[in-house]
């Protein structure tokens, strides 16, 4: 019996620690909605276009840079000029 217990609290302990980052992640997700340059970002070119709006969405600047097919530092410069911020 009190393995379980103990188990139970182990799950309800990642239970809680899961959802205190997907609070955090959607926290940043709006930062970077309400932060960003819309007018810059739906007149760049198609694949730069859906890599910044997949940025804004997931805060991931690897794959967002594969998708628009440039560097990560090109990227990022990208992600300055839309006035995307760096949110951790």
């Amino acid at each position: 019996m009190c393995r379980f217990i103990i188990r139970d609290k182990g799950i309800e302990s990642n239970g809680k620690k899961i959802i205190e980052e997907l609070k955090k992640r959607e926290e940043a997700r709006q930062i970077r909605r309400k932060q960003a340059d819309w007018n810059y970002i739906n007149n760049q070119p198609t694949k730069l276009k859906l890599a910044l709006v997949h940025y804004i969405e997931t805060g991931d600047l690897y794959v967002s840079a594969k998708i628009a097919g440039i560097t990560m530092e090109e990227f990022n410069e990208q992600r300055i000029k839309a006035r995307i911020p760096h949110v951790n």
